[in-house]
């Protein structure tokens, strides 16, 4: 199938779907989920998650697809055309450019610190250490010059080869080898996690809901939690679904899409909670640390006395976390490079390359704000934080909220319509439930999420 803009789409509907779940998997999947679960109660805390991730991400997710599904062309334009003429919406397509910039260039850092202990696992490097070893290794490496650097680079390189090769032959190619085997390895290492000597005490956490737990707090973390999961509001998805074919079922697919995101999420914690219960005293809401300190110490002590076990434990661990990590930079160069591809008729190879190399030299900025450049801060915050923290309590939540009020309020609800029904050969009976939700919950939420990230609520406490 080719659309308007002389772009090969998604061959299949498969394709389309690993693709876009590619996308919403991510590091944020390993070690976020298992960090806000362990902080929050644990099991009900799991239960108010899946509520809002298919009450709320999952519509905005099918929002964002309706939006580039329609355009057939760059998240830009694909705003430009749906609007209709009406002024000012035409530019909210450039949002998610500047956030493509600034996500994929301190993801890539981090992106790059799973490759080298990817490597390190291979190597059996974490054999034989004292618990504090693991993080005097991780402050040494984090905050050296030139290696973090050179794993940086090699993960923008292997990003851009497959973003170059096109849609079918790179990134769809790309998503069904990379997901299965994604998807092997996390069963694989639940398997393992479940034989652990405490491997019940990290169930129990993860599915007996304690109820007692649950605050106002406790459901804000939730809904931010299905919101950044998803990575909506960055309109990655938007950028993707210019590709689908105009027989796939946007809403179904969107159940797919959030379904694989939330099983990669849920056997996670099945890897970890089991793992960290097994050594008394750690804990699983440790944060990034938790993947670079305290998984390698969880994985050579649990399996001392089986040294071959803790070798494939280690680096098939390391290797999912680069396939995660991989498959979310994707989405973001392509999402960047489709917008100067179609804005200035310049060919992809050389999009591509641009948007890599201007990530690069932001990228190291980022990771050279661990090291020699940690004292040079912006409002406080070297650069890696500043970047994270614009995306995450700025450009989502206010991206997703006007994603919601464009498609709610502004486009013309028979476009809308024609969209989610292929042209009215599709019965969708949930057509309404979704509207609303577009129209008037999801806007709601995002507010509160939005004051709950910036601190406003404790403010306004204190004001009281």
């Amino acid at each position: 199938m080719a659309n308007n803009t002389n772009q090969a789409g998604f061959a299949s509907k498969l394709g389309a779907i690993l693709a876009a779940a590619g996308s919403a998997v991510g590091l944020g999947n390993v070690w976020r989920f298992p960090t806000e679960t362990g902080s929050n109660g644990g099991a009900a805390f799991i239960l108010i998650y899946l509520l809002f991730m298919f009450l709320l991400a999952m519509p905005i997710m099918i929002a964002e697809f309706t939006i580039g599904r329609h355009g057939q062309s760059d998240v830009s334009s694909s705003f430009d055309k749906m609007c209709g003429g009406k002024k000012g919406w035409k530019y909210m397509g450039l949002i998610p450019v500047v956030a493509g910039f600034l996500v994929l260039s301190y993801y890539a850092v981090v992106a790059g610190w799973t490759l080298d202990y990817a490597v390190r696992a291979g190597m059996n490097d974490f054999a034989g250490k004292a618990a504090a070893d693991y993080a005097n290794d991780f402050a040494a490496f984090s905050s050296d010059p030139l290696r973090p650097l050179a794993w940086l680079f090699l993960i923008l390189a292997l990003t851009f080869g497959i973003v170059a090769m096109g849609v079918q032959k790179g990134i769809e190619r790309g998503a069904k080898i990379m997901m299965p085997i994604l998807f092997i390895f996390i069963a694989v290492l639940v398997v393992c996690s479940m034989t652990l000597p405490n491997a019940s005490l990290g169930l129990s956490f993860l599915l007996k809901p304690d109820f007692s737990k649950v605050t106002g707090a406790t459901c804000l973390s939730a809904m931010g939690q299905a919101f950044f999961s998803l990575s909506v509001g960055l309109c990655c998805l938007c950028t993707y679904a210019c590709y689908f074919r105009k027989d796939i079922d946007l809403i179904k697919d969107g159940f797919s899409v959030a379904t694989i995101d939330t099983l990669v999420a849920l056997m996670s914690g099945l890897i970890i909670f089991p793992a960290v219960y097994s050594i008394p005293g750690l804990s699983p809401d440790a944060g990034p640390s938790l993947v670079f300190i305290t998984l390698p110490n969880v994985f050579q002590t649990v399996f001392g006395n089986m040294p071959v076990l803790a070798y494939a434990f280690s680096l098939m661990f390391y290797l999912l976390l680069v396939m995660a990590a991989l498959t979310s930079s994707i989405s973001m160069l392509e999402m960047a490079e489709a917008y100067f591809q179609k804005k200035y008729g310049i060919s992809r190879f050389k999009s591509a390359l641009g948007v890599s190399l201007v990530c690069g030299v932001l990228g190291i900025a980022c990771s050279l704000s661990f090291g020699i450049w940690k004292d040079l801060t912006v409002f406080g915050m070297g650069f890696f934080d500043l970047f994270d923290f614009l995306v995450a309590k700025f450009i989502m939540p206010v991206g997703g909220f006007l994603t919601c009020i464009f498609l709610g309020w502004v486009v013309d609800e028979k476009i809308l319509r024609a969209e989610i029904t292929n042209d009215g050969k599709l019965k969708q009976p949930l057509y309404p439930v979704f509207r609303f939700i577009i129209r008037y919950f999801a806007p709601v939420c995002i507010v509160v999420i939005f004051m709950n990230e910036l601190g406003l609520f404790d403010v306004i406490k204190m004001m009281f």
